[in-house]
């Protein structure tokens, strides 16, 4: 399911459209919805990271959902390389559709420093990462 086309979808704070996909911005959270066939490396991400940087900053704490609605390739070796572009990310999360792209989230979460990674469905990864991310500000306030 798109996020446009969910429950979250009045919660849309902001969206852009970029090569490698949709980003869909909220108050604490990032969804990216990559395009249909492509590859994402530390080389080709510029303007992911740009917007990312743009809409949070440096410093505010947020997390990313990866709504993996399409099939794309990732270079799961620049893991460390795209945290250290945007430290104040404090949780990743992927939603798998299909047996494929649940196969490939699994993948993605041994590659990341995260602990769980991989979610069944868009509400899941939304409502975890939403706390994982509230609960990094809550911290960075004492």
């Amino acid at each position: 399911m798109k996020i446009a086309e969910s429950d979250f979808s009045n919660h849309i704070v902001k969206s852009t459209q970029k090569e490698l996909g949709n980003i869909f911005f909220f108050n604490h959270i990032a969804v990216i919805e990559f395009n249909e066939g492509v590859h994402i490396d530390i080389n080709n991400s510029n303007e992911i990271f740009e917007e990312l940087i743009n809409f949070f900053g440096n410093s505010r704490p947020f997390g990313i959902v990866a709504n993996r609605i399409n099939s794309y390739s990732i270079n799961l070796l620049d893991a460390d390389l795209f945290k250290k572009k945007i430290s104040n990310l404090c949780h990743y999360a992927v939603v798998g559709h299909n047996r494929a792209s649940k196969m490939n989230a699994e993948i993605e979460n041994s590659f990341c420093n995260f602990n769980k990674i991989n979610y069944d469905c868009i509400h899941e990864a939304m409502t975890h990462t939403y706390g994982k991310v509230k609960k990094d500000i809550l911290l960075s306030l004492h």
